[in-house]
């Protein structure tokens, strides 16, 4: 396994420091976050981000 499949997926919730996010996008090898009242912005370091919860287990829980 590489280490790019460690990383979080589009989708997946993660946390980043202490602030929750959604990965709404992989461009160019960057991950992109979102949360609520917030612009998105590129993750800092994406080896450090914490997944919480993948996109199917948000999709299972009926929150996405």
């Amino acid at each position: 396994m590489t280490r790019t499949d460690d990383l979080p997926g589009v989708g997946d919730e993660v946390m980043e420091g202490r602030v929750r996010a959604i990965v709404t996008d992989i461009r160019g090898g960057v991950i992109w976050l979102r949360t609520t009242g917030r612009a998105e912005w590129p993750a800092e370091n994406p080896t450090q981000l914490k997944v919480r919860r993948t996109r199917a287990e948000l999709i299972a829980a009926g929150d996405l």
